[in-house]
């Protein structure tokens, strides 16, 4: 929400990924558009390679601690293949060494499903690796959807001020 209070309501949630709904149409759009210029061995491999790299270590290493802890080489594998930097990185280097293609687009199209459509972002080290409420969210969220966390921007206001 800002810099000193860095969660999401369902509201800016809400936005924040349609934003992402609106970065995935465009990309698919003109993926679309150019697709009998598209190569799709490379198209899949870049698609693929988030995942491959960045979610399925993890998701794997999750689904056999039985949904409990895993290191964090996991959290950091996914958050770094999942990144727009590293995306950015990849997406010029294959410009530069290979050429610019089509199929590039295929890396955005990626990280804008998983925030648009999916609703995942990069992963603290201090939730579960795959999505569950953590108690102290559902305080946190419980705390700002009631009266007393809604009016207290107006309780801030001095004695006799108007409203």
């Amino acid at each position: 929400m800002d810099a000193a209070n860095r969660f999401e309501t369902p509201a800016t949630f809400g936005l924040l990924r349609a934003e992402y709904c609106v970065g995935l149409a465009l990309s698919a759009g003109l993926f679309l558009w150019h697709l009998d210029e598209v190569r799709w061995p490379v198209a899949l491999a870049l698609f693929a390679y988030i995942d491959v790299i960045g979610y399925l270590p993890g998701a794997l290493a999750h689904r056999r601690a039985g949904g409990g802890g895993i290191p964090r080489v996991y959290y950091v594998l996914y958050n770094t293949m999942h990144s727009w930097l590293t995306a950015g990185a990849v997406v010029a280097l294959w410009a530069w060494l290979v050429r610019p293609e089509w199929a590039l687009l295929a890396v955005p199209v990626h990280l804008c499903g998983d925030r648009g459509l999916l609703g995942n972002f990069l992963k603290p080290f201090a939730v579960a690796f795959e999505p569950k409420p953590h108690p102290a969210f559902v305080r946190m969220e419980n705390a700002l959807g009631s009266d007393a966390a809604a009016a207290g921007p107006r309780e801030a206001r001095p004695a006799g001020a108007a409203r």
